[in-house]
């Protein structure tokens, strides 16, 4: 395609600093998002309106020789296009300024909503001209001359007197009178590009002054008043978004303020991607107070440019020594310097490792963070920390096998922190709905979302979904809620009650339930589809037994250890009369053998292959069974069942020698000569569950796994079916609550990205990836010798189906938190901290705070070449003076 003259001179005359260098071809992004909307009648008025000068349609038409009415009508087009702004100046003039590329003409051009559709070209050209064009300059451009610039959030400098009024928003709201509110650019154009974080574009940046009146008048963006404004921004901010403003005018003048996220943001690329945070840094940066912080991962997560990591609080016996690495001050810079997978290698822990107890919980919940709010007393602060990873804490708080305390350093002084004591008495405050916590909705996205299966995976799920504001639909074919959580648990561990009020915040939440529906069976997903809904979540859950394909299994008697529990939760307590066998070793089998006490049974054993140092059953569970004079048998394996008139009469036992291999994997070797006889009128099997799809996946694309498991990706739990995604035990195999409430929170965050046009499910995702801490290499100087606080039980009725572990009063509490090491900090690498000040609105602990470290402001950008060069001599200098150091 032949190049058009005047489209290439206008190029290069919006490029600015590097319209002057860049060779403009057909591929040249200033040019195709040029060629394709702008007439070569509409370039030579552009070209004669020059560049940032502000020009009357009356001057522009006596230097191009045209009416003055054709000249006011192309100048209005090329206004509407986005390549000029129209605005009244200081005397009540109309002018006309074409601004540079960017910022300026491409956000103008993206937020032209038709003809971005027309043109998804011109996305694509702010994307590569943000990247290629700036990628080359931004080692050269002096600390805080970025076309862009971050400015703090208000509330972080509020205190500092140090401050000049133009590094406040409030000084530009205050300035102006005149404000609108747009789509954010950058958004739009990664949704365009189907590169989009999640973080949606729907009024996001704000206008003002001559900006706003441009955008109200090309209907670009809504007018809002100044109170408008500021609940954008407090909005904004509350969802983990930074500011940035345009940087090219000058101190203290600027048209905009943008909400941004630095996983789609193009101008937070030159310190994310290209490694050169200077050019657009505040001139703060962010400390930590190491006695306050308790390593929550709050300003973590919401670090823009990844600056903050989880570490070590306590001392190392051995030093660890500080990572480093080359910075753009004093290195010369090139593409092998920069992150070019930012928006998926992001780092939650620094090599130091962090807390023990954050980093085991499968959700990576904030352990220290919630014990400390809770000594202070904090208890619905503590409860809201706690719900951002899991919302059903009362339930976890009752039956977690509690790996944070398996691998609490305080356990390798004498006993673990009591964790799961301290949560439960923090989650109880679900159970009166005086101090009940429900979550503020964040947003109102209102797309139908469907959820099969109301167990934890399903609930967990919907509660995060419902906090963006989706229609969430949850269809369970049990006549209960809860899944494994109501039915598969017995009352004696886990009151219904507790289940009920943790799923009534739910409800509160605006999710919908329908009981008594299979999916696949009373409706399937096509149907549902035709419905409206945009995306399926199915966590079915393992709610079958396993088989074990022995002689006499089908006989009256014979019954699955999940299907017993599924009756005696539903009222239906089976009457066991006689002996009764339970064959398994883990904790649903204890579950079993225990339910199994509670009915007309005269006694009840357990079987199982493993030893009973090898027994999958947590040891108090083990305690618990025997304290109830439940035999266990262990090393034993059934050979058969022994049937008589149809009915069980017993079960022969062959020893078991040995139950895993060399490797550690699965491998019973049995003396088949070895057996026993133990007659019995009941056997119930509980060694393993297995997952019954129904129909639920006819005509789908969904695949399993030879056990039945479907098969998803690991990180966004999306099936070969786009819509459906999976999570819990019908992907995993069986596994603990605290597993299934993990993967529903990962799977919400996918289905919110998949119905949401143009959003990768991947790009700007926290991986979630922890390594604790080396507990062999950390010195314990001093601490609280208080020994391990106990729940004490109630004085119920033996053998009920109540449960009589009581709560820790608040006593107990309050002394079991002062048992905590604090063994995680935050850690704040400067260099990459551009002191947006989003850290500090994340934290409850007084721990980040923002110190001004800069005095640095930009020129207006005609002058910025000039300091761009002077910049780059001295530069110069330090890199060759690096180099030489380094040769010594």
């Amino acid at each position: 395609m032949e190049l058009r003259p005047k489209i290439v001179k206008l190029a290069k005359m919006v490029g600015g600093l590097t319209g002057m260098v860049n060779t403009i071809d057909e591929n040249a992004p200033e040019y195709y998002a040029l060629e394709c909307v702008v007439s070569d009648e509409q370039a030579d008025v552009a070209l004669t309106l020059g560049l940032r000068k502000e020009r009357t349609a009356a001057y522009v038409a006596k230097k191009c020789g045209k009416s003055l009415e054709e000249t006011t009508k192309l100048l209005m087009e090329l206004a509407q296009i986005g390549v000029c702004k129209v605005f009244h100046n200081e005397k009540g003039e109309e002018v006309f300024m074409v601004q540079i590329f960017a910022p300026g003409i491409l956000e103008m051009m993206v937020n032209n909503k038709d003809q971005l559709a027309r043109f998804p070209q011109i996305g694509k050209a702010f994307e590569e001209y943000t990247r290629l064009r700036i990628s080359g300059i931004a080692p050269n451009l002096p600390m805080g001359t970025g076309m862009m610039r971050v400015i703090p959030i208000e509330t972080a400098i509020t205190s500092d007197a140090q401050a000049v009024p133009y590094e406040k928003i409030s000084y530009y709201l205050d300035k102006y009178d005149t404000f609108s509110v747009s789509d954010c650019s950058c958004r739009k154009s990664r949704r365009v590009l189907g590169q989009g974080c999640g973080h949606l574009e729907q009024d996001m940046c704000i206008q003002m002054g001559t900006g706003a009146e441009y955008y109200i008048r090309t209907g670009r963006a809504r007018q809002v008043t100044r109170e408008e404004v500021m609940e954008i921004l407090r909005k904004a901010e509350e969802n983990g978004l930074m500011h940035q403003m345009p940087n090219i005018e000058g101190l203290g003048e600027s048209a905009a303020i943008c909400n941004c996220c630095s996983c789609s943001c193009f101008a937070m690329r030159v310190a994310t991607m290209f490694n050169a945070p200077d050019a657009i840094r505040s001139n703060y940066t962010a400390q930590v107070n190491r006695d306050n912080c308790v390593a929550c991962g709050q300003c973590v997560e919401n670090c823009p440019t990844n600056a903050l990591r989880l570490g070590q609080k306590l001392c190392s016996k051995t030093p660890i020594p500080e990572k480093t690495y080359d910075k753009v001050r004093n290195h010369k810079w090139t593409e092998k310097n920069w992150n070019v997978d930012y928006r998926e290698n992001r780092k939650d822990v620094a090599e130091s490792g962090t807390s023990p107890c954050k980093t085991a919980c499968p959700a990576h919940i904030a352990v220290q963070g919630y014990i400390k709010l809770a000594a202070q007393g904090k208890y619905t602060e503590a409860l809201e920390l706690i719900k951002k990873e899991n919302p059903f804490p009362a339930v976890c708080g009752r039956i977690c096998p509690r790996s944070c305390e398996s691998a609490c350093t305080r356990g390798d002084i004498d006993e673990p922190i009591a964790i799961d004591e301290i949560k439960k008495f923090i989650a109880d405050q679900d159970m009166n709905e005086a101090t009940r916590y429900i979550p503020k909705k964040r947003h109102d996205y209102g797309v139908p979302v469907a959820i099969v299966g109301a167990g934890p995976a399903g609930l967990s799920c919907a509660y995060y979904l419902a906090i963006d504001g989706y229609q969430v639909t949850v269809f369970e074919k049990q006549p209960k809620l809860g899944g494994m959580l109501m039915l598969g648990i017995p009352g004696f561990r886990l009151e219904k009650n507790v289940v009920e009020a943790e799923i009534e915040v739910l409800r509160q939440m605006g999710v919908q339930f329908r009981t008594g529906v299979e999916v696949g069976k009373d409706v399937t997903l096509q149907q549902l589809r035709e419905e409206g809904y945009k995306a399926f979540y199915l966590a079915i859950g393992a709610q079958a037994g396993r088989r074990l394909n022995l002689s006499g299994e089908d006989a009256e008697g014979v019954v699955a250890g999940v299907d017993f529990l599924r009756e005696v939760n539903l009222g239906n307590v089976p009457a066991l009369t006689g002996k009764t066998i339970v064959i398994g070793g883990g904790n649903v089998a204890i579950d079993v053998a225990r339910a199994a006490v509670r009915t007309e049974t005269s006694a009840v054993d357990m079987y199982c292959l493993e030893q009973r140092d090898q027994m999958p059953a947590l040891p108090e569970e083990i305690a618990e069974a025997l304290e109830e004079n439940i035999g266990i048998h262990n090393g034993y394996g059934p050979k058969e069942i022994v049937v008589k008139d149809g009915k069980v009469a017993g079960v022969i036992f062959k020893k078991c020698l040995s139950v895993f291999n060399e490797k550690g994997a699965f491998s019973p070797v049995f003396d088949e000569n070895d057996t026993i006889l133990v007659e019995a009128e009941h056997v119930v099997l509980s060694v393993g569950q297995s997952i019954v799809w129904g129909d639920l996946l006819a005509g789908s694309k969904v695949e399993r796994k030879p056990n039945g498991a479907a098969i998803a990706d690991a990180l966004t739990y999306q099936t070969a079916e786009p819509d459906i995604f999976v999570g819990g035990d019908v992907y995993t195999g069986p596994r603990f609550a605290i597993d299934a409430i993990a993967a529903g929170k990962q799977a919400a965050i996918s289905i919110h990205r998949f119905v949401q046009p143009g959003q990768s499910l991947v790009y700007g995702r926290d991986r979630r990836e922890y390594h604790m801490l080396d507990k062999e290499n950390v010195i314990i100087e001093s601490y609280d010798r208080t020994p391990r606080q106990k729940a004490g039980h109630t004085d119920i009725q033996k053998k009920a189906f109540k449960d009589s572990r009581v709560t820790f009063t608040e006593e107990q509490m309050r002394k079991e938190t002062e048992r905590c090491l604090g063994c995680g900090a935050v850690q704040v690498d400067e260099y990459m901290c551009v002191g947006c000040g989003q850290c500090t609105t994340k934290c409850k602990f007084d721990a980040i705070s923002l110190k001004r470290n800069y005095n640095e402001f930009a020129p207006v950008f005609e002058k910025l070449p000039m300091a761009v060069a002077k910049y780059a001599v001295k530069r110069t200098g330090k890199i060759a003076a690096h180099a030489l150091g380094k040769k010594d």
